[in-house]
């Protein structure tokens, strides 16, 4: 069965971290482009950042460049996101994505 998990959202202080992770099963996971997206509330779904199926290519949304990082295990099947200095406007549902394959979400809260 094809799954995407996310794990590793919470409740973070401003200019906190969290380290988002995604496991994946049913696919042949190290062929893919993986992504990270969010939604906010009353916002549409907004792609954070992707990384090449073999990891050597990242891109990412002007506003989490330089503060979050993408990266892979492809032995492990995981996608991570590394994201510091967290802002509010960075709370939102984050979701792993390959293709037309999503996870439920994780929750990130950045508040005070």
């Amino acid at each position: 069965q094809v799954q995407l998990v996310e794990s590793g959202g919470g409740l973070v202080q401003p200019g906190g971290s969290l380290r988002l992770s995604c496991a994946a099963f049913g696919f042949s996971f190290s062929g893919f482009t993986m992504r990270w997206y969010r939604q906010a509330p009353g916002e549409g779904r907004e792609l954070v950042a992707m990384i090449s199926s073999g990891g050597d290519m990242t891109n990412y949304a002007d506003s989490v460049k330089g503060r979050f990082t993408i990266s892979r295990d492809n032995a492990k099947n995981m996608v991570y996101l590394q994201m510091n200095s967290l802002k509010a406007e960075d709370t939102a549902v984050y979701y792993c994505n390959s293709g037309n394959r999503w996870g439920q979400g994780t929750q990130v809260t950045v508040s005070s």
